[in-house]
């Protein structure tokens, strides 16, 4: 599991803080230390935000959002149909007609 899905599920298990070890526990605090232990490994304050990943997040997210990855693709696929289409069937007609 990720670290950060592990901080929102026990996001909600956290209680306010209502009272201190010592008055719950008669002055000694003794039978609350694991607890005490435990919520302060805890991490503080607001979640970082998640990183986005792969092609989405990379080219049209945020601040790096862009139209250039599609029309590199369209040029692309225009590049290679042209070239095959040439090899099959054009380079044939370049010297001698039907």
């Amino acid at each position: 599991m990720h670290a950060s899905l592990v901080r929102r599920q026990l996001g909600g298990l956290i209680p306010p803080k209502i009272a201190s070890p010592s008055i719950l526990s008669g002055g000694s605090g003794d039978g609350l230390s694991p607890l005490v232990n435990f919520y302060s490994k805890l991490p503080k304050g607001p979640a970082p935000a998640a990183a986005g990943r792969g092609l989405k997040a990379r080219y049209f997210s945020g601040a790096n959002a862009s139209g250039k990855p599609i029309l590199a693709t369209i040029f692309a696929l225009f590049a290679l149909g042209y070239t095959i289409d040439y090899q099959m069937h054009l380079k044939h007609h370049k010297n001698h007609a039907h």
